[in-house]
């Protein structure tokens, strides 16, 4: 199943082993409409062949072009474009805008930066790359203060430990220095409790956004491979499960068993995590019914508030795959939410 958010950096380590030069295209700053983010990344080798996006297809031939010429420098550069809004119309934005694109060739010597900054996000470690706009050179911050890489100004290490606990990546200046502190955070993990009809859909569609997903059920005739082929299953008790596998800030909880034994006790450990989302199905009568119990359980009222419960957005979903999808867009909801309160 290809996902839409492809791993570019991981691809770009492989092309690396394969003997292809490569440059990395990577957006620093843009326009509001924009359907590519600060941080989209979009992978050259020398002779052109190119994987990822950084914008809605008007400017990546040009990018192409430019990385080309780069990988033969080894040169970084910023390209700076101006859309029209005619242009803009045409690859499906309201409006046009600018922009700012940096390209930077991965020489030899910054290769093992990169070798090091995926096995970190292999690790789900968030990590701060921050990249010399002007040299391309690299280095690498984590949430301790420790750098690898070449040494950075005091400074530049403040900035990176403020966009990795805000989570967003940013362009540092000050005189003539400018360095891009691209944060990578660890993929959200939506872990989904009952192996159910509409987990059937659920799971592929959280996926297929780039989501980490873990189907948990203890109950082996519900979690059947032929029920679920390619998906990460585990027959383990929820609580079990999540006790061995604590909820982070990038970890999204969803019960849909319907069944009390199986859902009220992920739940219980579920409001008690750092979880930025926690959704459980069944209707407002059936979630009354289950706030009494966990109120029994000595849990507090306000700790129960944070579970979404009908589950998803309210869009009048009825079908199994229209549930998926409501569920789906309430967890891209909050997922966006947990980084804008910071």
């Amino acid at each position: 199943m290809k996902k839409i958010n492809e791993d570019i950096l991981s691809i770009a380590e492989s092309w690396i082993n394969q003997g292809r030069e490569i440059a990395i295209a990577t957006v620093i700053s843009t326009w509001g409409s924009s359907p590519r983010p600060i941080g989209s990344q979009l992978l050259i080798d020398e002779i052109g062949e190119f994987e990822g996006s950084v914008s809605g297809g008007c400017v990546e031939g040009a990018v192409i072009d430019k990385a080309k010429s780069i990988i033969k420098t080894g040169l970084a550069e910023v390209i700076e474009f101006g859309v029209s809004n005619e242009e803009a119309w045409e690859v499906g934005l309201s409006c046009g805008g600018n922009i700012r694109i940096l390209i930077t060739a991965i020489k030899e010597e910054e290769i093992d930066v990169l070798v090091k900054l995926n096995s970190l996000r292999a690790l789900e470690s968030p990590i701060a790359e921050c990249v010399d706009i002007h040299t391309g050179t690299r280095s690498l911050v984590n949430e301790e203060d420790e750098i690898f890489g070449d040494s950075i100004h005091l400074e530049v290490l403040k900035t990176a430990g403020k966009a990795l606990n805000k989570k967003k990546s940013l362009l540092y200046k000050n005189n003539n220095t400018e360095i891009f502190i691209h944060i990578h955070s660890p993929p959200i993990h939506t872990v989904i409790i009952g192996a159910t009809h509409i987990t059937q859909i659920l799971w592929q569609m959280l996926s297929l956004i780039g989501y980490k997903v873990s189907i948990v059920d203890p109950r082996k005739g519900f979690s059947s491979s032929d029920r679920f082929k390619e998906a990460q299953i585990y027959n383990d008790w929820p609580d079990d499960y999540l006790d061995k596998n604590p909820a982070s800030s990038s970890t999204a909880i969803i019960t849909l068993t319907h069944d009390p034994k199986i859902d009220d006790p992920a739940l219980e450990i579920a409001i008690l995590s750092s979880a930025f989302y926690i959704g459980a199905l069944g209707s407002s009568r059936t979630h009354e019914k289950r706030v009494n119990r966990l109120i029994k359980k000595g849990l507090k009222e306000e700790d129960i508030g944070k579970i979404k419960s009908p589950i998803g957005l309210d869009i009048g979903s009825k079908s199994p795959s229209e549930i998926a999808a409501s569920i789906v867009a309430e967890v891209i909801k909050y997922s966006h939410k947990r980084v804008n309160d910071k």
